[in-house]
């Protein structure tokens, strides 16, 4: 696909996609959503692909939902086409680690969409805030099951129901980001992180590791420690299991084989 709304990128195993309507403070559109949707599925294919940051162009992140339409804006959709869901592939389905470097203002389904990332970094400068229910909709893009893992239910209800604005600062402080810098830091500062997941983990690894993250609210202790238990049965007496260790007692880089796209196994309990 050619991108015209995003801007796609990859250096050394990590992929940074921006959103790249800067004239608009990349305000979310339907050719965005599918060229995103494009961009997470090219990286969970590809194996030179270690991590993936998603960014956006200028000042801002995402300040919502493109309202050019105007009244038009929230139309009556056709039942069998439309989804809430924002991007038919969420960030937690992609293999990989994916970074949120809001690097400004995120609202409403710009925020919702990095509620499905796996790390939030947020600007100082920024405002945050889920505000559907003041434009006479609703969250979206699965944020009602995405936020209160990351800061609970009556804090989710807060900000669900109030649709209020919030500070970086807050938004670190309540656990909905990792981290809160000036702006123009916070692309640098996902970026290293992910360049040491590129470099440091084994791919497989950490593949099957975020997908079981995202999976353990909802099991047992004893249905966690099953899929550990078969999981770690696919990874050890791989040849990274031995390069790992062997890489630390040298005392240098590992040189990962495993392929997440070659080497997924069939996921235990499915």
């Amino acid at each position: 696909m050619a991108y015209e709304e995003i801007a796609f990128e990859l250096d050394h195993g990590v992929a940074v996609v921006q959103l790249d309507r800067p004239e608009a403070r990349n305000a979310f559109s339907g050719p965005m959503a599918r060229e995103l949707e494009d961009a997470y599925r090219r990286c969970d294919e590809d194996d030179a692909v270690r991590a993936v940051v998603l960014t956006g162009s200028g000042n801002s992140f995402c300040v919502g939902a493109d309202l050019s339409a105007g009244e038009e804006t929230f139309a009556k959709q056709d039942e069998s086409d439309f989804s809430a869901a924002g991007v038919s592939m969420p960030a937690w389905q992609v293999r990989k680690p994916v970074i949120a470097a809001l690097n400004g203002h995120a609202i409403g389904i710009g925020l919702t969409l990095a509620l499905q990332c796996d790390l939030r970094i947020v600007a100082e400068e920024g405002r945050y805030g889920i505000v559907q229910v003041r434009r006479g909709v609703m969250p979206d893009a699965y944020s009602h099951w995405t936020l209160p893992r990351l800061v609970g239910m009556e804090r989710a209800a807060e900000l669900l129901l109030t649709g209020r604005k919030f500070s970086g600062s807050e938004a670190v402080s309540m656990g909905l980001a990792t981290r809160c810098l000036p702006g123009e830091q916070v692309l640098q500062a996902a970026r290293e992180i992910a360049r040491e997941i590129a470099i440091h983990t084994a791919p497989l690894s950490v593949g099957l590791t975020k997908r079981l993250l995202w999976e353990s609210p909802d099991l047992s202790a004893e249905e966690v420690e099953a899929r550990e238990t078969a999981l770690h049965h696919v990874l050890m007496g791989r040849p990274d299991a031995i390069e790992g260790v062997m890489a630390w007692l040298e005392r240098r880089e590992p040189r990962w084989t495993s392929s997440v796209r070659k080497d997924w196994p069939r996921w235990p309990g499915s």
